[in-house]
């Protein structure tokens, strides 16, 4: 079952750490963000990647195109082509990755129709964003999904909050503080989703269709999408302050979705 990734979105909002690479190329502790979330999935056995590519894709492409280079020791003997030997050897080995261009104005709706052919004959696929992290046990999310029989699996978190928390006495005196919780009311929509093919039957033509507009909307209205209720980590990568509390995490040892050695 193949994971798809929507890597071609601008990223205008994160533009001020990094405006030379597309946002699924901002390092987290020296690798990609998207090298973190393929790395995630292929913990639990999900190592076959469509990426939708669209802003800067190129720099995606070159990332993996020179992967073997850039993860390995080698020697080489310049003025002989394809004479390079490696090493050493990465853990990503086995690894099948499909990049897609999928437009640059073209909205994640589109991306995801413009990848059907990708997909094959699988009877489902794994949808998610290339900008945010979780440690969201994928075998339990995918056997949600075969229990209930509907289109579309959405994981539901809880949102982190901008803003410290205080809880205080009925004097002022302060009882509590929390820099970083997670609202206690209300779920949205955290990505990591489960597809069925059927998906593609609600995503109209052009390039404008938005995934969480019209197309949910349907999904919703036609009883075909359920929530796989996440209550442990999520955090997306849409700010310069999300960018570095997601590699002081990484960096401190305390990184909830670094499941691999």
């Amino acid at each position: 079952m193949k994971v798809v990734i929507l890597c071609g979105g601008y990223g205008t909002r994160i533009r001020d750490v990094a405006d030379n690479i597309p946002k699924p190329m901002i390092p987290i502790g020296g690798m990609p963000i998207l090298w973190h979330i393929m790395r995630y999935y292929a913990h639990w056995g999900r190592n076959e990647f469509v990426l939708c590519l669209g802003y800067q894709g190129n720099a995606i492409k070159n990332y993996f195109l020179n992967y073997e280079a850039f993860s390995n020791d080698f020697t080489l003997e310049l003025g002989q082509h394809n004479k390079i030997e490696f090493h050493t050897r990465h853990l990503e080995a086995g690894w099948k990755i499909t990049l897609a261009e999928t437009g640059l104005n073209t909205m994640t709706g589109s991306r995801v129709r413009k990848i059907a052919k990708y997909i094959g004959n699988d009877k489902n696929f794994m949808l998610t964003y290339g900008d945010g992290v979780g440690n969201i046990d994928i075998k339990e999310l995918f056997k949600f999904h075969e229990s209930h029989g509907k289109i579309f699996t959405v994981t539901g978190v809880r949102p982190p909050s901008r803003f410290g928390e205080l809880t205080c006495g009925e004097n002022g005196l302060v009882t509590g503080f929390n820099e970083k919780p997670q609202t206690s009311d209300g779920l949205i929509s955290g990505g990591y989703f489960v597809c069925r093919r059927e998906i593609f039957d609600y995503l109209g033509a052009g390039d404008g269709e938005v995934l969480e507009q019209q197309p949910m909307r349907r999904l919703v209205k036609d009883g075909q999408m359920m929530v796989y209720k996440h209550e442990g980590f999520w955090q997306p990568m849409d700010t310069a302050r999300e960018y570095q509390m997601l590699n002081d995490a990484y960096e401190s040892g305390q990184a909830p979705w670094k499941l691999w050695d």
